[in-house]
């Protein structure tokens, strides 16, 4: 049983919230209870499973136990679920849920209900069900809690998910819900770690999204939250859920009533996900599975990934279903690059088919792009979904496919799509005619940036669409559309749905971007030569555009880009980071590329001769060490008349992949579509307008680890200071902020949104100086000794903090910074940040430890969730050892397992439990955590693994005596005070506290239990008047035992008795709402 805790104030709100948005209470299910009321191995509701089973198939009554058993069967099968998640949306031959009229479901929950295999079970705070079958669950946790959900996360993706014996309930579970009751909040981080989240099922990995419910003119309430048509509250049930969790005492304290409100929160995700038509909507439509492949040692290794949609996705959908339905044939989708419009659009061809055979006409789907890159790419994400894809590279390929006109649903049954590349005959202006003979076929055009060709009356596709007036055109755009664009893009109408940056960043998805200047002295030494060459271009010795071609100009530059990306890689600490640099002819990229070459042959090993015994001599390939400190940088080119195709995408792989790559060097390709999170430094060498300006600064914005930013190096025109560029940047960006440009619905503050603003990086700077300059920071041996003797971790997380924002804010003084904060920042040695991070984080750490072993005696008692972090350090130990202990990672999770086991328990005055648990701490604090041999690595898990044992021991046991008391941990804690008073006196030979016998204890402690929770539940003021409250139960144990005339226990047993009582019902309130 769980400790009771802050969780409560969330959980049972929460529950009590569900009936207000259509679901039924089932009640608290007991293990007694499985095989009858509940199936042990799926934990399907057997009763209510067969009623609703045979409710929705009239006809197929009898087949009801075989299908459970299938079930059973399916969900053992070691393909997340797949099997059954395809049962669940099918209508035929027979259907488990009918997705078509909610009202012919059931909607069912309960709390605590244990999933579990042999030994090992986890228990969701809350599960639900629809029809019988555990669909969803939630888990919540106090607010503020340590580490916000990111100790969730782990626990999912560390504990649960790779768990085979998990696996059915895994399989089973198609949403599943965190919440801390808190808003969204990154706590200075990149992705929020507070707030409510969501995921599915996975094999180890699961990311958790946020959800933040449509509310497009930013009312203060959502409008689906504020419009629901919440039910009134039943008090019946309600008092049920309360009594059922032992949870009466919480109920008339306002800290209750705030948490029953429809607007916090958890409550929020639950409307938003679980109200019945959007989870039925979400089950059927926002789940899919995708096929990940990928390159190991040379073999395809095949891995499936299961996928639910974001909340950006679903809304679009729904927005696009709405929109059809009032008759509207086109529009414009806006969602931000990288997130996912690939998979919004497989998840239309699914929505789309159902709305179309509604109106009994069948779907047929055309994704079209305009680039081969983009087809290849569009053709195996969709069928890593499982979609069945034809493709069509030229007008006559795509004309045979709309002769043939087949059915949405092919041979094989599955959802079909043609990917179409409209490349080399969008020009193409000859009439397009389609005989239509199936007047029932509805084709659907989803066009991916290829709407930005179109041109009315005088391309492909604008006879394309002529000739079927009645096509829906969806547009999906990472950009929003200018002024011109929207003039020749009048055809797709108006935006379907938007989802801008500043969201994105918020939901962790991407990164804001930073713009630097280059470094004076190199800017100078660029105008320098490129003031010579101007003189050259004065006596026509070369052209004007030969200047940045010129071998002079274009060693100067490589020079700066190489020193420079070394330098960020010191300072970030991380030698994986890549760069791209954008050149201004495909003459300078070559060039460019050749003394990167040179460089890089420059440093190679020569060629080993190697003599044999005969005498000859044989050449042997020098083996180069990649991680070497000398080694170049390894340059990439990618340009269209350079190398084949498939060496380009092997260069590409090498980039994104492999890592082997360091720098792409580019001139027109990459700029779109080109998604590599380790890209975090882009330089530019031309200047791009608009959209190619937007997409590119985008390239370097993905979310990657321990990166807060993207960067960008401007030296498209050296000759132009920083803050003009800049200014023509803002123009640039701002014209997606102009009403008169982008239309009434897209104005956004596109610069803002995407680059860091100067006023925050200024303010940044100003703290990091603050915080920074009282430490010895530019000597590293220094800095460790001032920081050794800081006691004060807020002290040194501030520290972490400023160092942390002195990476990313290091070259930017040069560009923002005033001569006096030029002249600080020179002091700080920036290569050596990652070594100062490390040497705060280890202060951090030895705090941790100390907190965590504080032995004070209002501390010693508790062994507390901080003592997860807490790491073991391996030294003396070699790699080989360390494969063999897994990294000690065996360790570390049975250290977690341990700590889990003692916050768990919920008696922590039982003798027993105190003397494991002081055993433990000596232990620790003498052994330390410093894992010097294998030896002392097996002992150290051996000592883990007898303390585990003997705690799920003493858990057993609690848990048989908790069961005498409908699980309240108060009595159960009473019980066995009681119980150890009798232990002594029998030993004294003296009479006993009412009973020797467990039983009579049990029978009396009951009674006054339902008198006690009968009287708090509605006044729970008295427990703020302790005397009063003493008196209370004082009363009602003297009318208890006046029904027991053999026990005449001294005065002294009862007051016994009345404080341990009271004091149990006041702990319970005070620990619920953290009142000290």
């Amino acid at each position: 049983m769980k400790q009771f805790s802050e969780a409560t104030r969330v959980q049972m709100p929460a529950m009590v919230h569900l009936t207000r948005i259509g679901y039924t209470y089932f009640g608290k299910l007991s293990e007694d209870k499985n095989g009858t009321v509940y199936d042990g191995d799926t934990n399907i509701l057997l009763p209510i499973f067969e009623q609703q089973f045979k409710k929705l198939n009239p006809g197929h009554e009898g087949e009801y136990l075989q299908v459970l058993k299938d079930i059973r069967k399916e969900l053992n099968d070691d393909d997340l679920g797949r099997g059954f998640y395809n049962r669940l949306k099918a209508a035929s031959p027979v259907k488990l849920v009918d997705f078509d009229n909610i009202g012919n479901n059931t909607f069912h929950f309960t709390a605590e209900f244990t999933c579990k295999n042999r030994q090992d079970e986890f228990r969701p705070d809350i599960t639900l069900f629809v029809n019988g079958l555990p669909l969803c669950f939630v888990e919540v946790k106090k607010p503020n809690n340590h580490g916000g959900m990111l100790a969730e996360s782990g626990r999912m993706n560390k504990e649960r998910f790779p768990n085979k014996k998990f696996r059915r309930f895994i399989n089973i579970t198609q949403l599943m819900i965190f919440s801390n009751n808190m808003e969204y909040d990154a706590l200075g981080g990149i992705v929020p770690i507070q707030g409510a989240f969501y995921c599915t099922g996975a094999r180890s990995y699961s990311p958790f999204n946020c959800f933040r419910e449509e509310n497009l003119s930013a009312q203060k309430i959502a409008p689906f939250h504020r419009d629901y048509p919440y039910r009134d509250i039943d008090k019946t049930v309600e008092k049920q859920i309360l009594s059922d969790y032992n949870c009466q005492v919480i109920h008339t304290s306002p800290e209750y009533q705030t948490n029953l409100d429809f607007n916090t929160p958890t409550n929020r995700i639950l409307t938003s996900m679980c109200s019945p038509e959007r989870l039925l909507y979400i089950i059927k439509y926002g789940i899919a599975y995708v096929r990940m492949e990928r390159e190991v040692d040379g073999k395809i290794e095949s891995t499936d990934q299961k996928h639910i949609m974001r909340y950006q996705q679903l809304f679009a959908s729904l927005a696009i279903r709405k929109k059809l339905a009032e008759g509207v044939k086109s529009g414009v989708v806006w969602h931000t690059q990288g997130s996912g419009k690939t998979a919004l659009s497989y998840y239309l061809t699914y929505i789309l088919n159902d709305f179309y055979v509604k109106q009994n006409k069948v779907a047929k789907f055309y994704f079209i792009v305009d680039r081969l890159d983009l087809l290849e790419q569009a053709t195996q994400e969709f069928e890593a979904r499982g979609l069945v894809v034809s493709t069509a590279n030229t007008r006559a390929e795509l004309m045979e496919q709309f002769r043939s006109n087949q059915a949405q649903q092919g041979v094989s049954g599955q959802a079909e799509i043609t990917v179409v590349n409209i490349q080399r005959f969008a020009e193409d202006k000859e009439k397009v005619r389609i005989n239509d003979y199936a007047t029932n076929l509805q084709r659907i055009f989803i066009l991916d940036e290829a709407h930005r060709g179109y041109k009315p009356g005088g391309c492909f596709l604008a006879n394309l669409f002529d000739a079927d007036t009645d096509a829906i055109k969806i547009a999906l755009t990472g950009t929003p559309l200018l002024k011109e664009e929207r003039a020749s893009c009048k055809v797709f109408g108006n935006y379907l749905h938007t989802y801008y940056y500043d969201k994105s960043i918020a939901d962790g998805y991407t990164l804001k971007i930073i713009r630097e200047d280059i470094e004076t002295s190199y800017k100078e030494r660029l105008s320098d030569v490129y003031d010579k060459l101007d003189t050259l271009v004065q006596k026509k010795d070369i052209r004007k555009s030969e200047i940045i071609e010129h071998p002079s100009y274009v060693n100067e530059l490589a020079r700066y880009i190489m020193n420079d990306l070394k330098e960020f890689r010191k300072i970030q600490g991380d030698d994986t980071l890549g760069g791209m640099v954008i050149c201004e002819t495909s003459e300078q990229a070559r060039r460019l590329y050749d003394v990167f070459q040179e460089e890089w042959q420059k440093y190679q090993p020569k060629p080993i001769k190697v003599k044999l015994s005969d005498g000859s001599y044989v050449v042997g390939e020098p083996e180069v060490d990649y991680k070497s400190k000398y080694r170049p940088l390894k340059a990439g080119i990618i340009l269209h008349d350079t190398d084949d195709k498939e060496t380009r995408k092997q260069i590409v792989k090498d980039f994104k992949k492999n890592m082997t790559v360091d720098i792409l060097i580019v001139f027109n390709m990459l700029l779109t579509g080109f998604d590599a999170p380790r890209l975090k430094r882009l330089y530019f060498g031309r200047k791009l307008k608009d959209h190619n300006l937007l997409q590119a600064i985008t390239r370097v914005n993905r979310p990657y680890p321990g990166m807060r930013y993207g960067f960008v190096i401007d030296f498209a025109d050296i000759k132009r200071n920083f803050q003009e560029t800049n200014e023509a940047y803002l123009q640039e960006l701002n014209r997606f902020n102009d009403v008169d440009e982008t239309g009434e619905s897209a104005a956004t503050d596109t610069f803002t949104q995407v680059i860091e603003d100067k006023e925050e990086i200024l303010k940044q700077m100003k703290q990091v100086r603050q915080t920074l300059f009282d430490y010895s920071y530019d000597n590293a041996e220094e800095f460790s000794s001032e920081i050794s003797t800081e006691e004060d971790k807020a002290v040194l997380l501030d520290l972490k903090q400023a160092l942390e924002a002195a990476k990313n804010m290091a070259n930017i003084v040069r560009t923002f910074g005033d001569d006096d904060m030029k002249e600080q920042f020179a002091k700080l040695e920036i290569t050596k940040l990652p070594q100062l991070l490390s040497e705060v984080q280890r202060r951090i750490g030895i705090i941790n430890q100390k907190e965590a072993f504080s032995i004070g005696d209002e501390t010693k008692t508790l062994i507390n969730e901080a003592m997860m972090d807490i790491e073991f350090t391996f030294s003396k130990i070699g790699q080989e050892e360390m494969h063999l202990i897994s990294g000690g990672i065996e360790l570390k999770e049975k250290w977690q397992r341990t700590i889990t086991s003692f916050t768990q328990n919920f008696d922590q005055d039982d003798p027993e439990f105190i003397s494991l648990r002081d055993a433990f701490m000596e232990r620790f604090k003498e052994h330390g955590f410093v894992i010097d041999s294998i030896a002392k690595f097996n002992e150290e898990t051996q000592a883990l693994d007898e303390i585990i044992g003997r705690l799920q021991d003493l858990q057993k046991r609690n848990n048989v005596l908790l069961k005498k008391y409908k699980g309240d941990e108060k009595f159960a804690r009473v019980h066995k005070r009681i119980r150890e008073v009798n232990k002594q006196r029998e030993d004294k030979r003296q009479k006993p506290m009412f009973s020797f016998l467990d039983e009579e204890i049990a029978a009396i402690l009951n009674i006054i239990k339902e008198d006690v929770d009968a009287k708090v539940y509605d006044r729970n003021d008295i427990l703020k008047k302790d005397a009063y409250f003493g008196r209370t139960v004082m009363a009602l144990i003297n009318g208890c035992l006046f029904h027991f005339p053999q026990i005449k226990p001294e005065m002294e047993d009862y007051k016994f008795i009345q404080t341990r009582i009271s004091q149990q019902y006041i702990n319970q309130y005070n620990a619920t709402y953290g009142i000290a």
